[in-house]
Parts: C-alpha cells; structure tokens; sequence
C-alpha cells in the first residue's frame, strides 16, 4: 500500500471522528437542524423516528469505515513486519558470510606463517 493511500485512509478517518463530534454535539440523534446553522437533510429535519434511523445509518456507515481502515493500517503494519524480519535475516546472513571470509583469511594467513618460519 502505497503512502498517498495511508494518507488517504487517515483523511477519512480524521473525517469520521469530525463528524461524530459535530452530531454529538447537537442534542439527540435525529432531533432535526443542527445548532450550527447546517441542515442534516430532509428525513433529519422532520426529526423522529426516520430521523434517529437515519443517524443511526450514518453512525453504522462511519463505524464500518473505521473498522475498514483499521484492518487496512494492521495488514499493512504486518506487511512491514514481515518485511523488516526478511532484512534482519538477510543482514544476519551477510554476517554470517563475512566472518566465514574472515576466518578462512585468518587460516590462510597462519598457514603463510608457518612456511615462512
């Protein structure tokens, strides 16, 4: 996943919070306009039962997304993990190598000692 999405899914999410407290913020779900000045649309105005039901929609919708976006944010996190854990063995390997090459120069650097005595 690319950044410009985890930005994307961020956005969203910061949006999804935006909104909850500004709906929080006006009384009872479905209770009509908001304090603000805005309109929640027709079926919220008329406030009631279809009003409660249709906050009650948009909170599911928003709470969906959410979850959406967390599962997003954790397979990508396990991306990464698996990702880091691949370049630590890798790395360990390279160590692994080196000292092998080192150890074999040291042999032969001994065995150029003896003949030389």
């Amino acid at each position: 996943m690319s950044l410009c999405k985890i930005n994307n899914l961020r956005l969203v999410a910061v949006r999804s919070f935006s909104i909850r407290g500004v709906l929080a913020s006006h009384g009872d779900y479905g209770s009509g306009s908001g304090k603000g000045g805005g309109s929640g649309g027709s079926i919220r105005d008329a406030g009631g039962k279809f009003g409660e039901r249709e906050a009650a929609f948009e909170n599911a919708y928003f709470k969906k997304l959410e979850a959406e976006q967390l599962e997003a944010l954790r397979k990508r996190h396990d991306e990464e993990i698996k990702h880091h854990e691949m370049e630590i063995q890798r790395h360990l390997d390279a160590i692994k190598r080196h000292r092998e090459h080192q150890d074999d120069l040291h042999k032969v650097n001994k065995k150029k000692e003896k003949r030389d005595d």
